[in-house]
């Protein structure tokens, strides 16, 4: 039996991630601070025995050592200890804003990292993301973990902070393995969505929201030319599974996790559209949004080639689960 500490474990990678490894005779050690989540999220994993949770937050060095000593206690009764980075300021709301995202998506996950390491952590996880890609996001066969990355200029948008920040923790993953500290890898995830989201500010669950609500959707002027791929938690949180259960594959390396069916967001709006039962949504433009890469494209060979992972969920399967929680409240 392994033993699995996951930071933001009631966010939408989090909770679903712990979900299916506490199917598989493990042990969690889940913590949140709620900045985007809700306990409802993880409710139903309070009633495991095998789940343990706590209100921590990331930037808190008091619970950070709090969990550090709960860890050490239990450390011998497991066969592995691996660590989940899953906690981020994740919302476009706050990537033009420094300072929202710097401590907890950079210092914290350092912190977190150095734990690991102070603990003899046996596997870190690092939860990254494709905005690392930033305007160089898009070639007609995916962008490759080992292209080349183009981000805008800081006068040009704050925005790169982000995926800059992102980036960051990359290099401090991979410099920890390549001293052999600690065994990992970093996941660039592309556009998750989920059933389980509370909030309605990722695009899905917004169109959703609002076309169930007030029967049309407000878009940004950018939405008449970008087009996405959708990847559904449920394989998101697969991939992390099959890259810990791959010991070659946790050589500091980084690895897109996503899928290749491209949709545009007008396109997108018409399939929520569909499956809420509304005929021709009606759709207002309004804002634009710098720096905003019209198409955002990844190549997963890596991750295929080396797990046997692929995505299962197909977007419009993975909408009707959308519609289908969203009708019980």
């Amino acid at each position: 039996m392994n033993l699995y500490v996951i930071s933001g474990v009631a966010g939408m990678t989090g909770n679903e991630l712990a979900r299916n490894l506490l199917k598989t005779r493990n042990s969690v050690i889940g913590f949140d601070n709620f900045f985007a989540s809700s306990m409802k999220t993880i409710e139903d994993l309070l009633l495991n025995e095998e789940f343990c949770f706590y209100e921590y937050d990331l930037n808190r060095k008091d619970h950070m050592e709090l969990l550090k000593r709960d860890v050490l206690k239990k450390k011998i009764q497991y066969k592995k200890i691996i660590y989940v980075n899953c906690a981020a300021v994740v919302h476009t709301e706050h990537f033009y804003y420094i300072n929202r995202t710097f401590e907890t998506n950079v210092i914290g996950m350092k912190n977190f990292l150095e734990q690991a390491m102070q603990i003899g952590v046996d596997i870190y996880i690092n939860c990254s993301t494709s905005e690392i890609y930033s305007m160089n996001s898009w070639k007609e066969e995916g962008v490759l973990e080992t292209d080349f990355v183009t981000m805008a200029n800081v006068e040009h948008s704050q925005r790169t902070s982000y995926a800059t920040g992102k980036l960051l923790t990359e290099f401090f993953l991979k410099d920890a393995v390549q001293e052999q500290k600690i065994k990992g890898c970093s996941i660039r995830f592309a556009n998750v969505y989920s059933k389980n989201e509370l909030y309605p500010k990722h695009i899905i669950p917004y169109i959703l929201h609002e076309l169930r609500t007030k029967g049309y959707v407000e878009l940004l002027e950018n939405s008449k030319a970008n087009k996405r791929t959708f990847l559904y938690n449920e394989d998101s949180c697969k991939a992390v599974i099959a890259l810990i259960n791959t010991e070659s594959a946790l050589d500091g390396s980084v690895y897109n996790v996503a899928t290749s069916e491209e949709i545009s967001i007008l396109d997108l709006v018409n399939l929520c559209a569909s499956k809420l039962g509304i005929d021709n949504p009606q759709i207002i433009f309004k804002g634009y949004r710098e720096s905003d890469p019209v198409r955002r494209l990844l190549n997963t060979n890596k991750i295929c080639q080396r797990t046997g992972w692929k995505p299962e969920i197909f977007l419009e399967q993975g909408i009707e689960m959308c519609v289908k929680e969203l009708e019980k409240s």
